[in-house]
């Protein structure tokens, strides 16, 4: 029982979406219809991203890159600012997940070497919200993004330009965010350099980044890059590919499940398509804020062909709770780990944060 129980607490939405998939098979008994349901493109090219970004992790790229920007600092607003600017703009490229992976610890350590944790709530905070709201730019920034990219049939322009103008806004409030951070003077030492990166490594994940790049574009096959970003993976550090997140892999087949059983259940599927008509950006949004942006986009895709606001409304529905993205538990976590004193702090510091945000851009999905 207890290991069911810690099972529950680790992996609470995918054990939600095993028990939501078994039960919806009550209703529709398996048959050959279920090989239907799964959305293969975004399982592929996520698998693909996720083991990719492992390599990049491992030779220590973005660490090193953070590093250089870092030792030029004169003050603590300009620190905030740099760990901002890295969050917002590298999860664009390598997904919020990984540039909070990345940077967060990186944040912790340089207000450890300082002495000081005063502001550690606050700019892990605007950190998360920069990852999150970054990430919605490019169809690889986050998981719901490759999700409706793929099933949506927009063109790469059609969806920048749908979320352009939130993230431009999301870029300048986090600027103006940074006045609230005492510029007090600052001074970086980090020890030393890490390991240096080989040129051919690099050029090597850069490759299959590139690969995965064209997959999403859809100029490669996924059953192209799939064997060959495994066997490339596997030929450097098979050990990379143990660092995928399966987990998040198999919450989406069960949500494909669940999703594909309920649209052929006519008083189930009757019922969303009667509560969404209309308010696809506002539901979205809404039921992000309790089961996570991820699985409220592969449960509303079933049922909409909204996009845009389905695209607009589970990412600005990534701020306000701390499970609206899942990618904010990471920070969560660093902090709790560094500094369990300070949970109950940053827990507050969060959502105030992350519904102020929330309130800026519902309120410019109105103008727009």
């Amino acid at each position: 029982m207890k290991k069911i129980l810690k099972l529950f607490a680790d992996e609470t939405v995918l054990c939600a979406a095993a028990l939501l998939a078994i039960a919806s098979c009550f209703l529709v008994p398996p048959d050959r219809g279920y090989f239907d349901y799964i959305n293969w493109d975004t399982l592929v090219v996520l698998f693909c991203l996720m083991a990719v970004m492992a390599g990049l992790r491992e030779l220590g790229l973005f660490r090193r890159l953070a590093e250089g920007l870092l030792r030029r600092l004169k003050n603590r607003r300009g620190l905030t600012l740099t760990l901002i600017a890295l969050c917002f703009m590298s999860s664009m490229l390598i997904t919020n997940d990984v540039a909070l992976i990345t940077f967060v610890p990186l944040a912790i350590m340089i207000f450890d070497m300082e002495g000081r944790t005063d502001s550690m709530c606050l700019t892990v905070t605007l950190m998360t919200v920069a990852a999150n709201l970054g990430s919605m730019l490019t169809p690889i920034g986050n998981p719901q993004n490759l999700y409706i990219y793929s099933v949506s049939g927009m063109g790469l322009g059609e969806f920048v330009a749908t979320v352009a103008p939130y993230a431009a806004l999301s870029a300048v409030l986090l600027a103006l965010s940074t006045l609230t951070v005492r510029n007090l003077p600052v001074r970086v030492e980090l020890e030393g350099r890490g390991p240096e990166i080989k040129r051919f490594d690099l050029a090597y994940f850069g490759a299959l980044f590139v690969l995965c790049v064209l997959a999403v574009a859809k100029l490669v096959s996924i059953w192209v890059l799939l064997p060959a970003v495994v066997i490339a993976v596997a030929v450097k550090n098979w050990r990379l590919l143990l660092r995928v997140d399966y987990s998040l892999l198999a919450t989406f087949l069960a949500f494909f499940v669940f999703i594909g059983n309920m649209g052929r259940f006519e008083p189930f599927k009757n019922a969303v398509l009667s509560v969404l008509d209309g308010h696809v950006l506002g539901v979205s949004a809404g039921l992000s804020q309790v089961i996570s942006n991820v699985p409220a986009a592969l449960l509303l895709g079933g049922f909409t062909t909204d996009w845009r606001d389905l695209l607009v409304g589970v990412n600005i529905g990534g701020l306000g709770t701390l499970i609206a993205s899942m990618a904010s538990l990471i920070s969560y976590k660093q902090v709790a780990r560094r500094s369990p004193e300070l949970k109950g702090k940053y827990l507050g510091v969060f959502t105030l944060w992350n519904v102020l945000f929330l309130a800026a851009l519902l309120l410019l999905t109105v103008l727009v």
